[in-house]
């Protein structure tokens, strides 16, 4: 059983008075505010006053304490709890980072500013209390389950048919992983190929290299315009986020000997993504291996 992210950001700051979420910034409230003393239904129409915001996206990490707080409230492990934080604020970012805001339930609106920081503007107080959201979700989640046993008391299974759903699951992820394979091979030899005709062509080399920037090291490329897609490639967009994260996921992924690049057209908007050969036809199966390994939605850019 899991409850909603956002109550419990929420619930956490009246609390706790502070909150402080990786790649947007710090909340702080005074003390003087009590909104534990808020429950009834005047306090729908309440603002949250007494708040203060501070934008600071290089917090890379949650504190300990709120991923306990998460996992004891939605009675999940601290590794599924912290991965639930994770990607809620996946999400909110990617709204943040394309201009749209994004409202934290019971906290405030976070909207993205040209400067590369971000703006609050207080929301309305969250006036249930914590053990009374997680008691709907409960019911919720036990109306659900009732339904779903209620409507498979009707149904007679096929012993016979059984092997057929599980063959056909495992043949589509082994096609999956060999168009990602095949891919990534004709991707190394490639790269493989321009490397050695750069070795034979020193001079070639040397003239190219006055026109390009190196990557030093592990750290991204950053330019002002976007590379041209080569004939025959797809654009495999990772991840959209700022500087830090995006440069925290390029690494991560490098570990793993991903063939990803990043880069920026404005040094705020940071972009993680792969460079595949892949005809029209093998666009959704790539796009959907990419999405089991990566863990988030992958989108082609044109």
């Amino acid at each position: 059983m899991t409850v909603k992210i956002a109550p419990l950001l929420a619930h956490y700051l009246y609390t706790n008075k502070r909150l402080d979420l990786p790649g947007i910034g710090s909340f702080l409230l005074s003390n003087s505010v009590a909104v534990e003393n808020e429950n009834s239904k005047q306090a729908k129409n309440i603002l949250l006053e007494g708040i203060a915001f501070e934008s600071n996206p290089s917090i890379k990490e949650p504190t300990e304490d709120l991923v306990q707080y998460i996992a004891t409230h939605s009675r999940r492990i601290k590794p599924l709890a912290a991965a639930d934080l994770d990607s809620y604020l996946w999400l909110a970012l990617q709204f943040i980072n394309i201009g749209k805001p994004y409202l934290i339930e019971g906290i405030g609106t976070v909207t993205k500013v040209n400067a590369g920081g971000f703006e609050f503007h207080p929301g309305y107080i969250l006036h249930e209390k914590l053990h009374d959201i997680v008691a709907k979700e409960e019911a919720v989640i036990a109306s659900r389950e009732a339904e779903q046993s209620q409507r498979s008391s009707f149904y007679t299974p096929q012993p016979k048919a059984n092997w057929k759903k599980p063959v056909a699951i495992f043949l589509i992820i082994i096609g999956i992983g060999l168009a990602v394979w095949g891919g990534y091979t004709v991707y190394k030899n490639t790269k493989t190929n321009d490397e050695v005709a750069n070795v034979t062509e020193p001079e070639k080399k040397e003239e190219s290299n006055l026109n390009t920037t190196v990557i030093k090291d592990s750290i991204p490329l950053t330019t002002n315009t976007a590379p041209p897609v080569a004939d025959g490639k797809n654009k495999y967009i990772l991840e959209v986020s700022t500087k830090d994260r995006a440069t925290q996921r390029y690494n991560k992924l490098k570990q793993f000997q991903w063939p990803v690049e990043i880069e920026t057209t404005d040094s705020v908007t940071y972009k993680v993504f792969m460079l595949l050969p892949s005809t029209a036809a093998d666009t959704t199966r790539i796009k959907d291996s990419l999405f089991l390994l990566n863990g988030k939605r992958v989108f082609i850019e044109k």
